[in-house]
């Protein structure tokens, strides 16, 4: 099992930076993606960025060169870097890693989610 923490949500203004961190901790041999969306509680997620192992790193169309994705995998861990905020921007946003263990085969884990919400 793998337990996905999600950090560094708030409150920005339009035009602000904000960086998103997440941590995946537990029993895994590896962890292959690891990857953000983002999408109303409930509904459905936009993939924002995900990086698999072996792969290149995947944006989302909306993010037009202003996010920038990044893990590593040292610390297990995975960075989204927001530049030039935009009020739709407002969500929740989501950590996915994908990960397989000793006792089970390649499975998906999320976390709970941190909102960020860009307003004046």
């Amino acid at each position: 099992q793998v337990q996905v923490v999600e950090s560094g949500g708030g409150s920005v203004q339009p035009g602000g930076s904000l960086t998103l961190s997440c941590i995946a901790s537990g029993s895994f041999f590896e962890i292959d993606t690891m990857a953000w969306f983002r999408g109303p509680p409930g509904s459905s997620r936009t993939l924002v960025a995900s990086l698999a192992s072996g792969g290149n790193i995947r944006y989302g169309d909306f993010v037009a060169g202003r996010f920038i994705f990044s893990r590593d995998d040292a610390k297990n861990a995975a960075y989204l870097q927001m530049n030039d905020l935009r009020p739709d921007d407002t969500d929740v946003y989501y950590c996915k890693a994908v990960a397989h263990g000793d006792n089970y085969p390649r499975t998906q884990f999320w976390g709970r989610g941190i909102r960020v919400t860009v307003s004046s």
